[in-house]
Order: structure tokens, then sequence, then C-alpha cells
């Protein structure tokens, strides 16, 4: 995970709908131990008394699917997502900039505009028929599960805009990102 610190401040809006993406991300992760106890409590059931409950059963894979998704513009605000920085690590800060600038606006915002439009067909039908469980007992609600899809890929344009300002900002010199040297509680953190 980034432990970036910068010099400088983004623009109200934009330093504002960052916050909403930390706060969104850091609301998100207590479904995570909630996830934790209600798999714990289907495997109590399960095991020690027979007792089987698809509700619960679903409910786990909605929370994870919650996370997942809606938690990925916390990841990208982290530099948490996955890349392959052979190169990008040895890079100065300002040449990061530009990669991460160029990435976001050629390849996250076509690929999350691609998912928005070609979802929503798919969410759409399923509002429609208010798709609900195929199994008996499940929870009635797959239309807002699917609803995740376009919410997901708003939630990372939204963050990848942000990121866009960011590294626009440290390209032009506006935000300067502090080393580990000029900012020392960044080692505690590391």
């Amino acid at each position: 995970m980034s432990t970036t610190s910068y010099s400088g401040e983004l623009p109200a809006v934009i330093a504002k709908l960052d916050r909403c993406s930390e706060l969104l991300g850091r609301s998100l992760s207590w479904l995570v131990l909630a996830m934790m106890l209600v798999q714990f409590l289907i495997v109590v059931l399960r095991y020690m008394f027979s007792v089987n409950s698809i509700f619960m059963q679903e409910s786990v894979m909605y929370m994870h699917a919650v996370v997942f998704m809606l938690a990925a513009a916390y990841t990208l605000r982290h530099d948490g997502h996955v890349r392959v920085d052979i190169f990008y690590r040895g890079m100065r800060p300002k040449r990061q900039a530009l990669v991460d600038l160029l990435g976001t606006l050629f390849l996250l915002m076509p690929v999350m505009i691609f998912v928005i439009l070609t979802s929503l067909g798919y969410v759409s039908s399923s509002w429609r028929i208010f798709e609900g469980s195929p199994d008996s007992g499940g929870i009635p609600g797959v239309f807002l599960l699917k609803t995740l899809i376009p919410a997901f890929a708003g939630l990372m344009i939204l963050q990848g805009l942000v990121e866009a300002v960011r590294h626009w900002w440290i390209l032009t010199g506006r935000l300067v990102p502090l080393t580990v040297e000029q900012e020392p509680h960044l080692k505690e953190r590391i």
C-alpha cells in the first residue's frame, strides 16, 4: 500500500472526493469482520447442529461482492492494485506520475466506461424483474448485487479523476511527494 505524503494540497472538490473514497474504503473494511463472523457461524451451525442456511451463505457472497467491488477505488487510492513495476519503482516521482497519468487516462478510464456501458442492459434487465436468488430461502436481491458492477466502475472513474489530477499536479510541481527522510512519521507506516 502506498505510504506517500505530499506537500501541497489538491483542489477542494478533488480532495473531498479523495476523502470520500477513503471513508468508504475504511467503512467497508468492517464488512470483512462481519463476513468472517457469519462464515464462522455457518460452519458451526452446519457441523455442530446440522443446520444449513442458504440465506446466510448468500449473505457472505453479497458482503464479499460489496467489499471487492466498492473498495476497489480505495485500493486505487492507496496504489494497492497489482502492477508490474520492474522499471516503475526506479523512476523519479515525476516520471512515475506521467506513467500513472497515462495509465489512468488511456487504460483505466476507457475500461471503466466500457464496464458501465456493457453492464447497463444486464443490470436493468435484472431490475425490471427484481431478480432474486434461484435458491429457495436465498436473498431476494440479485438485482442489487448486479448493481455493484456499474457502481464499481463509477467509483473507479471518480477515484481515477482524483488520481489523474494528483499526477498532473505532481508533473506541474504543485504537489511534491515527500520521501521517508522528509517525513519521519512515514517510517512507522512502512
